[in-house]
């Protein structure tokens, strides 16, 4: 069996979900860079993998999967041998789902958008993507009060899909000082055994 591939832009918060979830898992992905800077992302090539022109997509011996949810919930349900990434009992999927469904809404918007502007020079408002993204931190901060993770009493795809926006808030202007609850739970994250981080750019709070 060949390796997983993924397209990957180290940069990206949505790519190292995937990357990180194929740390998790102990796989070793054969990584193929896709240059964003320069519209590697919408040649032919790429949009025939993923017709929305987007990373992370991933090709596992030909069955390509594209979006970094996806990607999380294919690779638990295929890879994961413990059954604790991805529950299946009706109320362990639901808590994870819900998650997930914060995760590629309230924190995209939020923190992820804050990066966005001070990383890639996107053109939203500041102060109101700050707003937003100190709003979500704060359910999530009441959340993980008396919590070790956000669905269950372990790690679970939602924490990696989570994770990773969260963790760079602050290049994106968004401080996390006031969420000790949060910065707890991005540690234990950090903690588990393969977890690989995402570089940091340096820009924002952590200039």
């Amino acid at each position: 069996m060949n390796a997983i591939k993924l397209y990957h832009f180290p940069l990206s918060g949505h790519s190292h979900r995937a990357q990180l979830m194929l740390s998790l898992l102990g796989l070793e992905p054969d990584i193929s860079f896709v240059d964003l800077a320069n519209g590697a992302q919408k040649n032919p090539e790429f949009l025939a993998l993923n017709t929305f022109g987007q990373v992370p997509v991933i090709n596992d011996n030909g069955t390509v999967v594209s979006d970094s949810t996806a990607i999380l919930v294919y690779l638990a349900k295929k890879y994961d041998t413990t059954g604790k990434w991805l529950p299946t009992d009706a109320a362990g999927a639901a808590e994870v789902q819900r998650w997930l469904s914060v995760a590629s809404g309230q924190i995209n918007n939020g923190p992820a958008r804050a990066r966005l502007i001070t990383v890639f020079g996107a053109g939203f408002d500041p102060a109101d993507t700050i707003e937003r993204a100190h709003s979500i931190l704060k359910v999530i901060e009441t959340h993980l009060k008396g919590r070790q993770f956000l669905a269950a009493d372990h790690a679970t795809v939602a924490d990696v899909a989570g994770y990773t926006y969260i963790a760079h808030a602050p290049e994106g202007n968004v401080s996390l000082e006031p969420y000790p609850n949060v910065r707890a739970w991005l540690k234990r994250i950090e903690a588990l055994k393969g977890f690989v981080p995402m570089p940091s750019t340096g820009a924002g709070l952590v200039a």
